[in-house]
């Protein structure tokens, strides 16, 4: 399969291993998934997991994953690193980090992370959070297209219930919750990496709260994923339900909480994510 005949997605978190360096990956970032001033961040923290999915090393599969934007990933050539600090019988700590070269050549790190991946087993399971009840996505229209310059949202579906982006920013806002179904905009099985990337896929919620266009961005974001391969593949192509709020905001920062659903019910992953914002 050439590049080109590649979904978006899959180019866009695309990693080469460095020779001699088992631990050093190569990649690039992706027009297709531009914010406006760098990358999306949700696939900026799925190129980072996919260092240590593509890692020789690797036990089991994720469970939770940390990723702090110490600062801004810029057009061009990146390298990751993914070092399996720890292995135990059943659970594997990881240290990643996204580096990108300056004017005099010096890698500089733009993004950390900490992964835990595991082999999960069979237990006792149980969803204690219960699953929205909400018609299907089909009675909901799709998201207009983004603003200029911003070219990720074009590639989801995404079909707000409640708490679309505002439309008017009059200082109107009444609540910081949005629930929405979606999935990519060109079929693509899902799997940990677009699962890791969808729980990054709302905007802050102090645009909606406040209905001001205020500057924003995440700081750190954490995602937990509930389920296995399996499951994900029973998802498929199929839409997610995803819903999401604000619990605080004091002094700059607010904390954002997400979960995401699949059709049938079952909750896949739920993210926290620390934002800060101006005045």
């Amino acid at each position: 399969m050439t590049d080109t005949a590649l979904h978006p997605f899959d180019r866009a978190v695309a990693l080469q291993p460095v020779a001699g360096q088992p631990n050093l990956y190569e990649g690039h970032t992706s027009q297709d998934y531009w914010n406006m001033v760098g990358p999306f961040g949700g696939v900026t923290a799925a190129v980072l997991l996919q260092g240590a999915l593509r890692h020789p090393q690797l036990l089991g599969s994720p469970v939770s994953l940390t990723v702090n934007y110490a600062a801004a990933v810029v057009a061009g050539a990146f390298q990751v690193e993914a070092i399996p600090v720890r292995t135990n019988r059943s659970t594997q700590h990881w240290l990643l980090q996204l580096t990108q070269a300056d004017e005099t050549g010096e890698q500089q790190v733009t993004t950390t992370a900490t992964l835990v991946t595991a082999l999960r087993r069979e237990t006792w399971s149980l969803t204690d959070l219960p699953f929205p009840n909400l018609s299907p996505a089909s009675d909901f229209e799709p998201m207009s297209p983004a603003a200029k310059g911003v070219a990720w949202p074009k590639q989801y579906e995404m079909r707000p219930v409640s708490g679309a982006f505002p439309t008017k920013w009059d200082g109107s806002g009444e609540t910081s919750r949005s629930q929405l179904w979606l999935r990519d905009a060109q079929d693509r099985p899902l799997d940990f990496l677009s699962l890791a990337a969808m729980s990054d896929i709302f905007y802050p919620r102090v645009w909606l709260r406040r209905a001001t266009p205020v500057p924003a961005g995440t700081v750190s974001i954490t995602t937990y994923f509930h389920t296995d391969a399996a499951q994900l593949a029973e998802v498929g192509s199929g839409y997610l339900l995803g819903d999401a709020r604000a619990q605080e905001f004091r002094n700059g920062f607010f904390d954002q909480s997400a979960q995401l659903w699949s059709e049938s019910g079952a909750l896949l992953a739920t993210s926290n994510q620390i934002v800060y914002y101006k005045e």
